[in-house]
């Protein structure tokens, strides 16, 4: 008797491993039904489940989609890649143009080393003239991106108190206050920055990693980007608005956005708020497993970014498929195979609109 054929996959850390066809379709139900028991979305259909099973047992390294079929490609502090990844010691301005010309980036961010608004407000002229040599030598668009970064607004650094310190004695008050103080400080900053990329010429601004800091800090990412169109209306100027985490953390629980509590929401809820807002992209997260396979993390992310995109309408989706999020493994150095068959199942089947 012949012995059951296997495939080669991963563990969310990347771990190679190998598993017959009844245990892939086993961890794809298993990970359509959590992400549908905790963001509340409907389930994949059979043939949707179907072709994730066959993007998932491929022949070959790397797969992918038809042509045609291709989406844009956007980034985070992509303008650093080449000095922070290869530690190669090259100018950002002449990197965006490396990415650009060598490597095919439809756009880049162009960010600073201490990636936060905060940091950057006083170093903001110095930056766009930076932004405006990489313009003049490139023709994708080049955003300029930071993090709302919140806690650095506590002290002893920051002007308000550290709601994590005020929380566990119990000074819940306190710290509610403290929070949308920050919220404050922080819309000032990237409105401030924003605004002098503007002038420098810059295609738009990257809200990256927005939420970290909890719903406090999603809210300023909000606020902020709705301030930012109103003083920069039309397409220009655009505002990509990219997630932390797969839901918003409650470390403060009762702020609202368009009267909508921001605590514990999804994706599918997250571009809602980010469309409103008058954001341009929404950078949809959705977090891997690091213990459990490919088949039930990519199957758990296709079923949560589906319906993410159903729910956009004028905003363009771009799954986060970086180390850790997307289905992508939790390592430094990422595997095509993995990374090409996550690629493939967002576009094919969820139908994002870009990576």
């Amino acid at each position: 008797m012949s012995e059951e054929k296997k495939y080669f996959t991963r563990l969310g850390d990347g771990y190679g491993i190998w598993m017959t066809e009844a245990e892939i379709r086993e961890d794809i139900e298993a990970g359509v039904a959590d992400a549908v028991k905790r963001g509340k979305v409907p389930p994949l259909s059979e043939e949707e489940k179907q072709r994730l099973f066959e993007i998932i047992t491929m022949e070959g390294i790397i797969v992918s989609v038809k042509q045609g079929d291709q989406v844009v490609l956007s980034t985070d502090h992509g303008s650093a890649t080449l000095e922070r990844e290869a530690g190669a010691p090259i100018a950002k301005e002449v990197q965006t143009q490396l990415l650009e010309r060598a490597f095919g980036h439809d756009s880049t961010d162009f960010g600073f080393t201490e990636y936060s608004y905060k940091a950057i407000k006083s170093i903001a002229s110095y930056e766009a003239a930076r932004v405006n040599r990489a313009l003049d030598g490139s023709i994708i668009p080049v955003l300029y991106g930071a993090m709302p970064n919140l806690g650095f607004y506590t002290k002893p650094d920051g002007p308000v108190e550290n709601w994590a310190e005020l929380l566990p004695q119990g000074k819940i008050k306190e710290a509610f206050k403290a929070q949308e103080e920050a919220v404050e400080h922080a819309v000032h900053d990237i409105v401030f920055v924003a605004d002098t990329m503007y002038d420098a010429g810059a295609d738009g601004v990257n809200m990256d990693t927005a939420g970290a800091s909890g719903d406090c800090d999603f809210q300023a990412a909000l606020l902020a980007c709705e301030e930012i169109k109103k003083r920069h209306p039309g397409p220009e100027f655009g505002v990509e608005i990219g997630m932390a985490g797969e839901f918003v953390l409650g470390m403060h629980g009762k702020l609202k956005y368009k009267g909508e509590r921001l605590a514990g929401m999804y994706a599918h809820d997250q571009v809602r708020m980010a469309e409103a807002a008058g954001a341009t992209i929404f950078g949809a997260v959705v977090n891997t497993n690091t213990s459990m396979t490919f088949p039930w993390n990519i199957a758990r992310v296709v079923t949560f970014i589906k319906q993410c995109v159903k729910n956009a309408n004028k905003i363009a989706v771009h799954a986060n498929v970086g180390m850790g999020v997307g289905g992508i493994p939790m390592a430094e150095i990422l595997a095509p195979d993995i990374v090409s068959r996550a690629d493939k199942a967002l576009i094919e089947i969820a139908k994002i609109d870009g990576l």
